[in-house]
């Protein structure tokens, strides 16, 4: 699975850390950081940030082959 946040339209309101904390977090200095490659038992979760991102941020795509 792969994972990409956009960072010019996320404005860090933090739903993705709420739904996935095991994928998203928030640095020191509150920027969003997550695992780009996290392992497909975290799908749901993954799946689940994506959809509750108000800016629609978020993309969750199968790993590159």
């Amino acid at each position: 699975m792969q994972i990409t946040v956009d960072m010019n339209l996320c404005e860090s309101h933090g739903q993705c850390v709420f739904a996935a904390p095991g994928i998203f977090s928030f640095d020191d200095e509150d920027h969003l950081v997550y695992d780009a490659g996290p392992s497909d038992s975290l799908r749901d979760a993954a799946e689940r940030a994506a959809a509750v991102c108000p800016a629609r941020a978020v993309t969750v795509r199968a790993a590159a082959s």
